[in-house]
């Protein structure tokens, strides 16, 4: 388990999983320990996985200041974190909240970006967020489960605020609530800080202006893998997410909820993969030249 040191002196820790090239992962939660990730549908087979545990999760140190969960101030934890790998330009993969941390790192370090694939994002950093109504549109497309006419009552009073956070619902979040899905969903309390979850998003983490006008240098392909049955994002936000980006491509898993690696693992492998294997970004033969008067690593 390869550990560095973050900007701050806080203690960082990486699991590597797999062989061949190099896939930098950023996990969601927000907050979430990578453990959750697994081997992301057997991507590991083809590509040695360097699954990140933020700052206070998993195998990571919590930092001396808690401020430091807000998501901009991760930033430069990835950008040690690449230069830790060795990695001139990296192929980089985030989940969920973990994908507003990549957009932002993309837009501060564009050239350093050969590669990003975005599963389920997280539009904050874009100023997009998925609201009630686009989660309940979501939740009706499961009418016919048999756990729906219990399960959408809660969801709706706990999305209105009228109700706290309730068990009955979770299958909302997944394409198949069976055995895999509900292990993955026991291990989430576990997993993840919700002292640091709630500080992720906190007000000043976003700039979406300003985070949108630098991305406009981001040259490398962009893939925003959307589930079908997912509400945050349905297709259409992460369509709209994909706008931000100068070379951006969206793809919907059929059947998928937020988590389509456990879904339909085969499915989402081939089109990771498809995306992974074919052309990268314009990048420049040393990022150094991208961005005159930074220091190297």
């Amino acid at each position: 388990m390869p550990t560095f040191t973050a900007p701050d002196g806080t203690r960082l820790a990486c699991h590597l999983r797999g062989t061949g090239e190099p896939l930098a992962v950023l996990p969601g939660g927000p907050m979430r320990a990578s453990a959750y990730l697994g081997d992301l549908g057997g991507l590991a087979a083809h590509r040695r996985l360097a699954l990140l545990d933020l700052r206070g999760t998993g195998d990571s140190a919590p930092p001396a200041d808690p401020a430091s969960y807000r998501c901009d101030r991760m930033v430069e934890d990835v950008e040690v974190w690449r230069a830790h790998m060795g990695l001139e330009h990296m192929d980089l993969l985030a989940h969920s909240a973990g994908a507003a941390l990549a957009m932002l790192y993309a837009a501060r370090h564009p050239q350093r970006i050969r590669r990003l694939l975005l599963i389920t994002p997280n539009p904050s950093a874009l100023g997009l967020r998925a609201t009630p109504e686009d989660r309940l549109a979501a939740a009706r497309l499961r009418a016919h489960e048999p756990w729906f006419a219990e399960a959408f009552p809660a969801f709706r009073a706990w999305l209105a605020g009228e109700a706290e956070f309730d068990e009955r619902f979770l299958p909302f979040f997944h394409g198949r609530w069976d055995d895999t899905a509900q292990a993955h969903t026991e291990a989430e309390l576990e997993q993840t800080n919700e002292d640091a979850g709630e500080r992720y998003f906190a007000d000043g983490a976003f700039t979406p202006d300003a985070t949108r006008a630098a991305l406009a240098a981001l040259t490398a392909p962009v893939l925003l893998l959307a589930g079908e049955l997912d509400g945050g994002p349905r297709p259409d936000l992460a369509r709209r997410a994909a706008e931000a980006f100068p070379n951006a491509e969206v793809a919907v898993q059929p059947g998928a909820g937020h988590y389509p690696w456990l879904d339909d693992p085969e499915w989402f492998l081939k089109r990771a993969l498809a995306f992974l294997d074919g052309p990268a970004g314009a990048v420049l033969p040393s990022a150094e030249q991208a961005a005159p008067g930074r220091t190297p690593g």
